[in-house]
């Protein structure tokens, strides 16, 4: 496998916006965005976030990234990313003892990144470019001013020619690059060799630069976590049904020398399945998977399971009417291609970040953290509200 790390660089000063990188956006920092998202894209192997502000290393880390503290002599306001990610392959790579193939500098001011987008520049750098960054397409007529006026920079003024007749230019998103680790060394800049434009989605396009492109991702924070607007609510959920490798887990599977297999799971979850177990709501575990790990974080959980199952949705709808549930009041979270079936059952079918892309796009709502990193406390959070206690 190629050693690829995403590097994300997160200074405590900033002149625009103060504290910019802590700042909120839905249910997260900025710089935990970054990290949910780098760590949810399955081309990356690592993830560190370079920084000189405990604060910030301290919500990395809590985020699941590693973190490399920046020295001040490439902290200042004229520091260079380039600079900030040299330092951190340089950590990196004495730490582990092994080079590093390809590097990404992930822009944690851009909070609509996808995990898709990050793949998109990896996979281009493993093909055989050089360098690679995340563009979206643009239309737009550019002007300068100079001393003679204003004059067109991609156009002619005196000829407006029709959107379809012009040359296809795309705009630098600023979120996302990966570059050949060893080139990047010697070039020491983002950009060299044969560089490949990654399309990204033009709506998802904001840096946030000053607090007026704050305010505006918190507008559009709920349209594109993929909540359509609204989440579920307690007065909106009867039951709430759990897939559990991808969704409880983060999809990863430890084997020992003797076949026994290894999960990780989230604390956070735990909590967040007590709180609904409190609350009264029937909860459920409902996996294909025929393996004792799955019977024994239900039995941690102290809520009922069915595993290896081959319908889920007939297993699903069958436990529904055995309850007098109406399906249209079940919450079911899911991951990948054999939750769609349920999907269809249920009245809120809902996708952990990181999901498979069919599975994402027939969501009614979308989690920002991936599976094994908290997706669970945060879909017990829209349902509880104030209501979730921790303890």
């Amino acid at each position: 496998m190629p050693n690829v790390l995403a590097v994300i660089p997160a200074r405590g000063g900033s002149k625009g916006v103060p504290g910019k990188n802590l700042a909120p956006i839905a249910d997260a920092p900025l710089v935990v965005r970054a990290v949910r998202a780098a760590r949810a894209a399955r081309l990356i192997g690592q993830v560190v976030v370079s920084t000189d502000d405990p604060g910030i290393a301290a919500l990395a880390r809590s985020a699941g990234a590693g973190v490399v503290e920046r020295p001040a002599r490439i902290s200042g306001d004229t520091a260079t990313s380039e600079a900030a990610v040299l330092h951190a392959m340089d950590t990196v790579e004495q730490r582990d003892g092994t080079p590093l193939d390809v590097v990404l500098l992930v822009q944690c001011t851009s909070p609509f990144i996808t995990p898709g987008d990050l793949d998109g520049v990896t996979r281009a750098v493993l093909d055989g470019a050089d360098s690679a960054f995340t563009a979206a397409p643009f239309h737009g007529f550019v002007w300068r001013e100079s001393d003679q006026g204003g004059h067109g920079v991609n156009h002619d003024k005196a000829y407006r020619p029709r959107r379809q007749d012009r040359p296809q230019d795309w705009l630098e998103t600023g979120a996302a690059y990966a570059m050949r680790a060893p080139a990047f060394r010697t070039e020491r800049h983002r950009f060299f060799g044969r560089t490949s434009l990654v399309p990204a989605d033009p709506a998802r396009v904001l840096e946030i630069d000053d607090p007026h492109d704050l305010d505006r991702a918190r507008a559009l924070a709920p349209l594109l976590d993929g909540t359509g607007g609204r989440l579920p609510g307690r007065e909106d959920i009867d039951a709430v049904v759990i897939d559990f490798d991808g969704t409880q887990t983060d999809d990863r599977v430890l084997i020992d020398s003797e076949g026994r297999e290894l999960v990780a799971v989230h604390r956070g979850d735990g909590l967040g399945i007590a709180a609904l177990r409190r609350a009264g709501l029937p909860l459920l575990i409902l996996s294909t998977e025929q393996n004792p790990v799955v019977a024994a974080r239900a039995r941690k959980l102290r809520i009922p399971v069915l595993h290896g199952i081959d319908r889920k949705d007939l297993a699903l709808k069958q436990w529904c009417e055995e309850h007098g549930i109406n399906p249209e009041r079940v919450l079911y979270a899911g991951n990948d291609v054999n939750d769609l079936p349920c999907f269809g059952l249920v009245g809120w079918p809902v996708a952990v970040a990181g999901a498979h892309d069919v599975v994402t796009a027939a969501a009614r709502a979308v989690t920002t953290a991936p599976g094994g990193y908290g997706a669970i406390r945060e879909i017990a959070s829209w349902i509880l509200g104030k209501e979730l206690r921790t303890s």
